[in-house]
């Protein structure tokens, strides 16, 4: 092994209560979901708060955020826990249905939620009666904080971690410690994909969306910022799967890369499987956006 980072000592658990005999902590995963969704909040209430953003009245009035807050928190937590069961356990799940709603023993998929907020996005503007492009378009703004600050969650979780590497910045995961690394078993360094993710899908896909609402009005053009948070997400996990170590279920003996589709010289992660589709409806919104 060469130069490596150490894995820093950063306890998933920010701290711990016992009551009754029974221990409730409060984890890095979780704020990462409350401060990431509270800025978001934040960013759609500001939007709707300047009518110089949309081509004519917003489409809710920001006294109606938290009714809609609602649906998405739901979207999110129901979607994502689905989608992991799904897509990446499906046979384990549908002989242990009550595990399930465990969503505390772990299991969150990005897709899976994504599609939950499609639902949560699609149910408030029909009962309610406002532009749907819109309500989407003003989400999309707001999803990349929590998005940048659940990947750096995954990082302090030690999971989620990215394949063998020799490159400098590489991290030595203490639960990856035992795993095979170019055919040598023990300590050895990966890519640290969590950081990846959050920097390009959080830090970096964040901005753009915001440069393009805020300097070039794209919260006149209805899907627009929809399909540029679709089709560069997609694009940038779509490339990441490259570096990051696919689920224990997909890897074996046969398929060490972990392809959940395989094609014989090459094959698809998971991941891949999932953006692929993503980033076509992202372009198809972005075009149709265009020609309207």
């Amino acid at each position: 092994m060469l130069a490596a980072i150490p894995f820093p000592d950063i306890s998933p658990e920010i701290f711990s209560v016992t009551l009754f005999g029974a221990t409730f902590a409060l984890r890095w995963y979780a704020v990462s979901y409350i401060v990431g969704i509270a800025i978001g909040y934040r960013m759609i209430a500001g939007a709707l708060k300047r009518p110089a953003l949309w081509r004519g009245e917003p489409p809710i009035a920001p006294a109606r955020l938290e009714d809609y807050l609602t649906y998405i928190v739901i979207g999110v937590i129901v979607g994502g826990r689905l989608g992991y069961c799904l897509f990446y356990q499906p046979g384990y799940y549908l002989t242990h249905p009550l595990e399930i709603p465990a969503i505390w023993t772990g299991g969150m998929s990005f897709h899976g939620g994504f599609l939950g907020v499609v639902l949560a996005v699609i149910v408030f503007a029909r009962r309610n009666g406002v532009a749907l492009g819109s309500m989407a378009d003003v989400t999309a703004l707001a999803a990349t904080p929590a998005i940048l600050l659940v990947r750096i969650a995954n990082f302090i979780n030690d999971e989620l971690w990215g394949r063998p590497t020799d490159l400098p910045w590489g991290v030595v995961f203490p639960s990856a410690a035992a795993q095979d690394c170019a055919g040598v078993v023990g300590l050895c360094a990966r890519h640290p994909s969590q950081l990846y993710e959050s920097a390009l899908e959080g830090l970096v896909l964040g901005a753009l969306l915001l440069f393009l609402v805020y300097r070039r009005g794209a919260l006149k053009f209805p899907w627009l910022t929809t399909g540029v948070f679709c089709a560069g997400y997609a694009l940038v996990r779509f490339m990441l799967e490259f570096v990051r170590q696919p689920d224990a279920q997909f890897r074996g003996t046969d398929n060490p890369l972990g392809w959940a589709l395989d094609f014989g010289d090459w094959g698809l992660t998971m991941g891949q499987c999932l953006s692929l589709p993503m980033f076509l409806f992202g372009v198809s919104l972005i075009v149709l956006s265009r020609r309207r």
